[in-house]
């Protein structure tokens, strides 16, 4: 099995720890595990605006992972005014029903057709960024 996920590892495959700083997440796993994104738990990013002990866990959390050369992911991001806040902390994604809910595969198939997608290629010829179409 480890075989496989070195192998994994080789061909381009990014590994995530989900929900960082619940259940079982720990920081030994930063140090243990070729990681190369965490993503904060919603737990923590809803009342980031409002509590200063989740803008301090969630700022440094940003800060660590950086500092140890990781991406980082904020979940739960419900409001412009996370966003921005989030934003200014240095996170790298988002996710949250601010940009829209949970679809099931039939709805999501609906409504990505309303759309026509095109790559943006980057300087070196690498994909980089989807933008809409019209």
């Amino acid at each position: 099995m480890f075989r496989i996920f070195l192998k994994s590892l080789s061909l381009g495959v990014c590994i995530s720890i989900d929900d960082f700083g619940t259940g079982y997440s720990s920081l030994a796993y930063l140090k243990q595990l070729p990681v190369d994104e965490i993503k904060i738990d919603k737990s923590f990013v809803i009342d980031v605006k409002h509590d200063s002990n989740d803008a301090v866990i969630v700022r440094s959390t940003i800060d660590l992972a950086h500092n140890m050369g990781m991406q980082v992911v904020a979940e739960g991001v419900e409001n412009e005014e996370t966003l921005e806040l989030l934003n200014s902390f240095g996170c790298d994604k988002v996710q949250g029903y601010f940009f829209g809910r949970s679809l099931a595969y039939d709805n999501l198939i609906k409504w990505s057709g309303a759309f026509a997608w095109e790559m943006k290629q980057s300087p070196d010829d690498t994909p980089s960024t989807w933008k809409e179409v019209r």
